[in-house]
């Protein structure tokens, strides 16, 4: 009887420490836009709608796998890409559904290109510009 209980503890406590693994097909069907009204501060700028889906994952841990962009000489601004850098969304290979901003926990030492696995907070952008529309913060990489 203690086996089960200890195991059935253990099982549980599993699932509640576990991330969502998101898939970059989750990103580019979960989006939808919409132009901003003309008295917002940024007009005619597409604001997002997100599904349901990832609007229950937001503030949520997931991981996601994908390609490194180092967008800065100081290594401080990162992306994580479905394509590599020279077919990503900055050379019109996708849209903005195939980068995600990250933050990271601490400095990576992975490099432009590298295939990793980001496993972070989940955050989504409706309205911000100067942002990417997804957002992992507190993220942790990991090599595959």
């Amino acid at each position: 009887m203690k086996t089960v209980v200890l195991l059935s503890l253990l099982v549980f406590s599993m699932e509640l420490t576990a991330q969502t693994a998101l898939d970059w097909s989750d990103l580019e069907r979960g989006i939808t836009w919409r132009k901003s009204d003309a008295k917002k501060a940024y007009p005619g700028f597409l604001e997002a709608d997100f599904s349901t889906k990832l609007t229950d994952l937001e503030g949520k841990e997931v991981s996601l796998i994908g390609f490194l962009l180092v967008l800065d000489g100081s290594q401080s601004v990162y992306m994580l890409s479905k394509n590599p850098m020279a077919s990503c969304f900055f050379c019109g290979n996708g849209g903005p559904e195939t980068i995600s901003e990250i933050a990271f926990a601490q400095k990576t030492s992975f490099a432009m290109d590298d295939l990793i696995t980001v496993t972070g907070i989940l955050r989504l952008n409706r309205d911000d510009p100067t942002r990417c529309y997804y957002l992992i913060e507190q993220a942790e990489a990991f090599g595959i």
